[in-house]
């Protein structure tokens, strides 16, 4: 399971396994200018692969894929015919199913670009892997700006129709280190609605806007401030657009109080899951042994929203021979002092 690291300039490094893609590390500056990891993750690259770390489904700062969140039952039509999932979540499929993205080799070439040091990523997922329809080709494309931006690129293409929904999966937190959990950082979402879901964590296909309720972050406001009037905690998505965005927009700003660090994201994508790792629960030890407690890091992945193959009102998912998925998702880091 080989590592690569990309670093810049000022000293900024992202730590990238082959296994799932996984970001395992990443360290920006605080508002000291000291270097520090902002990723939860593990020190040993070979946890990623134990089926008892596996078994939990936490996903840490994985590639996900081919359908990143939740598809009804497990079960989508395409072109009228049926297709069927693995069921790993309850009674739907999660994550691209038993064995996603998550758990597999990925390719590497490091590179350049304009952007700076660049990680490609490849992999080929065979036509029925999962029960998903098509031989898919996917690149991804890590980059580490001078301005301590990290850059992750996704293209696709397939040679039969597919539903694909890809993003990564890293939890972050400002202060690592510093505090036990992000319900202290304070975050703006740029989303006025969410999908609606059920018990199961299934959308009804209702955009319900967020005023007047807990998952109102329009204008800033402390993860744990009102989490407690959400049960479960955040584990939603938020709508940010209607379709792909021609180009990335700003989706969300987080500030960490206790080192100073913000972060940025930025992405074409029409939704973003927040999630503020409701479910860890202390079994977990990462990074220098610490035990990944519940909040102890929140995702924001940028996605398509979740059963969007059963959802004909959501924007597509749908690829087709002759198309090429391209999607782009920037996570920049600054300081406020």
């Amino acid at each position: 399971m080989p590592i690569h690291i990309l670093q810049n300039a000022s000293g900024a490094q992202a730590t990238i396994s082959t296994h799932g893609g996984t970001l395992t590390k990443l360290l920006v500056p605080d508002k000291n200018g000291v270097l520090g990891n902002v990723v939860l993750g593990f020190d040993d690259p070979a946890t990623y692969a134990q089926p008892a770390y596996v078994s939990k489904g936490i996903y840490l700062g994985a590639l996900v894929g081919r359908y990143a969140n939740r598809i009804r039952h497990g079960r989508f039509t395409l072109d009228g015919q049926v297709y069927t999932l693995p069921i790993n979540n309850g009674l739907n499929s999660l994550h691209g199913g038993t064995q996603g993205f998550d758990q597999k080799e990925w390719t590497a070439e490091h590179g350049t670009s304009a952007d700076g040091p660049t990680l490609t990523l490849r992999y080929t997922s065979p036509a029925g892997e999962e029960g998903y329809p098509g031989t898919l080709t996917i690149e991804v494309v890590y980059a580490l700006t001078e301005s301590n931006t990290l850059h992750i690129s996704y293209v696709a293409t397939t040679d039969q129709p597919t539903v694909l929904n890809l993003t990564n999966h890293s939890y972050f937190n400002l202060d690592y280190g510093l505090g036990a959990n992000v319900l202290d950082h304070e975050l703006r979402l740029l989303a006025d609605r969410y999908t609606v879901v059920d018990d199961t964590g299934i959308p009804t296909g209702e955009l319900r806007a967020v005023a007047g309720t807990p998952l109102d972050f329009t204008a800033p406001h402390v993860i744990g401030a009102r989490i407690g009037q959400v049960p479960n905690g955040y584990d939603h998505n938020f709508v940010l657009a209607d379709g792909l965005q021609a180009q990335p927009a700003l989706a969300a700003e987080v500030y960490g109080p206790l080192s100073g660090r913000t972060m940025r994201v930025h992405t074409d994508q029409p939704g973003v899951q927040l999630y503020t790792g409701n479910f860890l629960d202390g079994s977990v030890r990462g990074h220098g042994g610490v035990a990944y407690g519940p909040n102890a890091g929140f995702a924001l992945e940028t996605q398509h929203f979740p059963d969007s193959p059963n959802q004909p009102s959501f924007p597509s998912t749908v690829l087709r021979p002759g198309e090429t998925f391209r999607s782009t998702t920037a996570y920049e880091f600054g300081v406020r002092n």
